[in-house]
């Protein structure tokens, strides 16, 4: 995606936030219709808010769990960070030890280069998935749990996995 794409794209997914910055954090019990194709998807770290878009529109924001030291930019395999900045749905599996999940293309070139000037791993392997296979919804509470992935329940990326196009850009922002 060229420069200028990527800028409209940001814009037009800020524009879906009210002049103090914060979203609209009602989350929606309503299916997802099953003609619906995910094309960009938002993250708002601080507001713990996945919020996905069709053609430009929003369609449903989600509660989310983060890594387990949220605050600030993943920048190092192990840091419990999720990370921040424009990146894209590259691979989907239903082979997970947390259900099913969608691939984030973290890391990219500048993720890699700040890790080697830092003579570190820049980890890798970020998702959005589910829960682990071994527990069960009613034992699950929202928190900050995950390495650095984007956690929801079982129902909701299984709604995801359905309905998200590969390809398709994912905003997270602090």
């Amino acid at each position: 995606m060229n420069p200028v794409k990527i800028f409209s794209l940001i814009i037009l997914l800020l524009s879906f936030a009210n002049c103090n910055g914060k979203l609209d954090a009602k989350k929606q019990s309503t299916l997802i219709d099953k003609n619906v194709v995910i094309d960009s998807i938002l993250v708002k770290k601080s507001d713990r808010l996945l919020i996905v878009f069709s053609n430009q529109t929003k369609i449903k924001s989600y509660d989310i769990g983060l890594g387990k030291n949220p605050i600030g930019k993943k920048h190092f395999e192990g840091d419990g960070k999720t990370p921040e900045g424009l990146y894209y749905i590259d691979a989907k599996s239903a082979y997970s030890k947390y259900h099913k999940n969608l691939n984030i293309s973290y890391p990219n070139k500048d993720d890699i280069k700040y890790a080697n000037e830092n003579d570190k791993s820049v980890g890798g392997e970020i998702k959005i998935h589910g829960l682990p296979n071994s527990v069960q919804l009613q034992n699950y509470v929202v928190t900050d749990w995950t390495l650095g992935c984007i956690a929801l329940t079982n129902d909701e990326i299984d709604e995801l996995f359905e309905h998200v196009k590969l390809g398709s850009p994912i905003l997270i922002l602090p």
